[in-house]
């Protein structure tokens, strides 16, 4: 057999694969736009059927008017840049202690057991019952919102990299061990690319939870972002502009998770469970 029939012969099912992959895709988008117009579609319906009242809950086209009102504002996008700012800031300072105490737990035996009945304990605590200490010691400033966001994000990262580093291959560890490499040299090319999966799995569902924390200590608290805005709209009896708001967070939460996805695969682009998602 020629090596021009070996290559078409190759080419064909890579071109058939592409086409699949692509057919698949474009169903899955049409899906989502149809399911995101039947939600609209209902919701609309919902106040103008007299189901209920629409001083509750308004229809959909007003709320999406008010949202692209506020789109032209300037303390919406000033909000907005509130938010993000206690997001991010929470969310690298979470990801930085969960990723050192991590790694060094996880590289311990003795520290993984010692430590294990603290995590458990303080991990289920839900961090809106530590808003009574954050207005204690910070006031409605961006640092309670940080508290709230750095003690919910930290575990979602903390246990993620805990788990990786259990993960790593004892031979492999051994083999490393063997050929001389230090313990420094270990973590860096044996246990952590064991660990990074878990790693961006962590930082996911942090990005997510972070982004949760900060509306709610906003609402809450009073701190300066979206969250506020929501309950001033509320309280001044602005329905369509609160449901416009509680849409613009929905949003964001939309485009966060979309950013974290695609990260994830640009950094996890050699891992099995990535290319899986290229190679259908």
């Amino acid at each position: 057999m020629s090596s021009e029939t070996l290559a078409a012969g190759g080419a064909a099912p890579s071109v058939e694969r592409q086409r699949r992959k692509a057919g698949k895709g474009a169903a899955k988008q049409l899906l989502g736009i149809l399911g995101i117009i039947g939600f609209l579609a209902t919701w609309e319906l919902i106040p103008r059927l007299g189901l209920i009242d629409e001083r509750f809950l308004p229809p959909a086209s007003e709320v999406i008017a008010a949202l692209v009102v506020d789109f032209g504002l300037t303390a919406f996008w000033v909000a907005v840049g509130e938010t993000m700012k206690a997001w991010f800031l929470g969310l690298l300072m979470a990801v930085a202690a969960a990723v050192l105490l991590g790694f060094i737990i996880g590289s311990s035996e003795f520290l993984r057991k010692a430590t294990n009945s603290t995590i458990e304990f303080l991990r289920p605590i839900p961090s809106v019952a530590l808003i009574p200490l954050a207005v204690l010691l910070f006031g409605v400033k961006i640092e309670s919102s940080l508290l709230l966001i750095v003690y919910a994000s930290f575990w979602q990262v903390l246990i993620q990299v805990l788990y990786g580093v259990a993960d790593v291959d004892m031979v492999a560890n051994n083999t490393a061990r063997t050929y001389g490499l230090g313990r420094m040299a270990r973590i860096r090319y044996v246990v952590f690319p064991t660990a990074l999966p878990y790693l961006m799995t962590g930082v996911r569902l942090a990005a997510a939870v972070a982004l949760v924390l900060a509306i709610t200590a906003e609402l809450v608290i009073g701190s300066p972002g979206l969250g506020r805005e929501i309950a001033l709209a509320q309280s001044g009896g602005a329905i369509s502009g609160m449901y416009a708001l509680v849409l613009a967070t929905g949003l964001i939460g939309v485009l966060i998770n979309m950013l974290m996805r695609q990260i994830e695969k640009r950094i996890l682009g050699w891992h099995s469970s990535i290319r899986s998602e290229v190679i259908v």
